[in-house]
């Protein structure tokens, strides 16, 4: 005679014991990227891929000399080829082109200004007359 089974009550999902808040100590999920009680990060997020993330980083690193590299620290490139995934290395190696290329066009710009600027301030003046 075979015995009844009984199903199987499935069992509500627990918390790692492993997977506490350092901050308010509560428990979270192995999958939170950030503590649902007190916002705590508890690890970084994957890097995205999308088209839009890479045209983001890209215009950013094109308009990064232009802002004088006061925003190095949030350039996002860095994070990009520090990255072990080939993908998001390519990304941060266009990013760090871009920027270079950027970099390179904004010196040769200003030169080039400031050559025009002596060139009109030496005209104005009157030193080009008289051969100084």
């Amino acid at each position: 005679m075979e015995e009844a089974q009984q199903p199987i009550a499935p069992q509500p999902s627990q918390p790692s014991p492993a997977a506490i808040c350092p901050q308010c100590h509560e428990p979270v999920l192995p999958t939170y990227y950030f503590c649902p009680n007190c916002g705590k990060n508890l690890k970084e997020p994957p890097l995205s891929t999308s088209v839009a993330t890479q045209v983001g980083i890209y215009l950013f690193s094109l308009i990064l000399p232009a802002i004088a590299f006061l925003a190095i620290k949030y350039w996002p490139g860095m994070k990009y080829l520090r990255s072990p995934d080939w993908e998001k290395k390519q990304i941060g190696i266009v990013a760090i082109i871009l920027m270079a290329v950027s970099t390179i066009a904004l010196v040769w710009w200003s030169i080039v200004w400031f050559e025009g600027f002596l060139a009109a301030q030496t005209a104005s003046s009157g030193f080009g007359a008289l051969g100084y």
